[in-house]
């Protein structure tokens, strides 16, 4: 199968092969301000070298971005005729809003996560697409993540999540049973439990939990599709106690959707509050040691 452009545009008929069942599907970005033009070229470019194509990529300008970002995004256009479906509103309203609006705009039931500072393995897509096409009754799929600071060849910790659907429920009581930049799933499942919403820190987090009270079928692939950017800054922004005031409001949110215990919801807030508050340093030890592991 070719992955590259028709002489008259994007060839639709370039997606899918016999392994994933012909599968059409979109992939979905939100764009920022604070994108940087060099991560989103890569990231795109990822996008564009995989070995099945999607039927079109959704991308959500969450109000004003960075100029050469907007120029990176108009040569691809302009390259792929008919494979961007571009979305832009001002001012700013945040990643739960950008997403769900998204996900509203995409035209294909199978929908792939995608962050724009991130790569995506060269057979990310086909790797889950073989997974809904086994499996009918699957609602999402994520994988492993490998995290890198400044060179993608320089690993720095890998976040590993639980691979059934049984483990990954009873993981999201606490932590992420998915990274989140790496699912993959189907449109009806995401609109049924009310799309992304507006959670700071945790719009993911959020729609997996009214997912999970659905009955979704979930799972993970044991192999990293995704080599994610972690920054320099990451560790230093997650900390702070005005960063835990955030999570907490998260949490509280999740919690009162029922499918957490209070129990989870304290000993979360005990966690949280113990690795926001010590020196970034040691954060970032924590992280790299202990919870990406």
């Amino acid at each position: 199968m070719s992955d590259k452009k028709s002489d008259k545009g994007f060839n639709r008929e370039n997606f899918g092969d016999r392994k994933t069942g012909t599968m059409p599907f979109s992939v979905l970005l939100s764009l920022y301000i604070k994108e940087k033009p060099e991560y989103f070229l890569q990231s795109m470019e990822s996008i564009l070298n995989q070995t099945v194509m999607p039927a079109e990529i959704v991308v959500v300008k969450d109000g004003p971005v960075d100029s050469e970002v907007n120029r990176i995004l108009e040569r691809f256009t302009e390259e792929y005729p008919g494979l961007f479906k571009i979305i832009s509103y001002e001012p700013n309203r945040g990643l739960g809003y950008a997403l769900a609006r998204g996900v509203e705009a995409c035209g294909n039931e199978i929908i792939a996560r995608m962050d724009t500072d991130d790569i995506a393995r060269r057979d990310r897509f086909e790797r889950q697409l073989r997974e809904f096409a086994a499996d009918p009754e699957l609602d999402i799929c994520g994988s492993v993540i490998e995290e890198f600071e400044d060179d993608p060849g320089r690993i720095v910790a890998v976040r590993r999540v639980p691979l059934g659907d049984r483990e990954i429920k009873r993981y999201q009581r606490r932590r992420d049973g998915f990274n989140h930049m790496t699912v993959m799933f189907k449109k009806k499942a995401v609109m049924k439990a009310g799309n992304y919403k507006t959670c700071p820190l945790m719009e993911d987090s959020y729609l997996w939990v009214r997912m999970m009270k659905n009955r979704v079928k979930c799972k993970n692939i044991s192999e990293p599709l995704v080599y994610a950017r972690i920054g320099k800054g990451m560790y230093e922004r997650r900390g702070g106690f005005s960063y835990f005031l955030k999570y907490r409001a998260g949490r509280r949110k999740i919690l009162e959707t029922g499918y957490i215990s209070l129990w989870d919801y304290f000993f979360t807030l005990g966690v949280q509050f113990v690795v926001a508050l010590v020196p970034g340093g040691v954060r970032g030890w924590v992280f790299r040691r202990v919870l990406h592991k």
